[in-house]
């Protein structure tokens, strides 16, 4: 819940890099999230449309810039560039690279983008 929160605190930064556990703890619970609103959505009538409904649609409008924000951290944790976030508007080639991209291990050390925030973390646990 920790990363989650975290996400949403650093909604404007696109710089710095983030690890798979905040991305992928992101993704999921956005999704659960998405999930239990649609319901709310379907048995209390709220629908526009037969896809959409309006907490879900609110909802969805809330993470559009923390959703971009984290994934162009996740890229610079691999060494990408965070241009490659465009490839999600091109339909199922573009989803299916940033997709292996987003499963990809840390860059480790430092690189164009910073430390790396896991041998950050492990030196913090370690040192306790």
């Amino acid at each position: 819940m920790k990363e989650f929160i975290d996400v949403f605190k650093k909604t404007f930064d696109f710089s710095g890099r983030s690890r798979r556990k905040e991305y992928w703890l992101f993704v999921l619970f956005t999704t659960v999230i998405s999930i239990v609103l649609s319901i709310i959505d379907v048995i209390a009538g709220l629908q526009l449309t037969e896809d959409i409904g309006v907490l879900g649609g609110l909802f969805s409008l809330l993470i559009i810039i923390p959703t971009f924000s984290v994934t162009v951290r996740r890229l610079h944790d691999i060494g990408r560039s965070g241009w490659w976030v465009l490839l999600t508007f091109i339909p199922l080639i573009g989803w299916m690279t940033l997709f292996i991209f987003s499963l990809l291990d840390s860059q480790s050390g430092t690189n164009a983008y910073g430390p790396s925030p896991k041998e950050s973390y492990s030196d913090f646990a370690t040192a306790k």
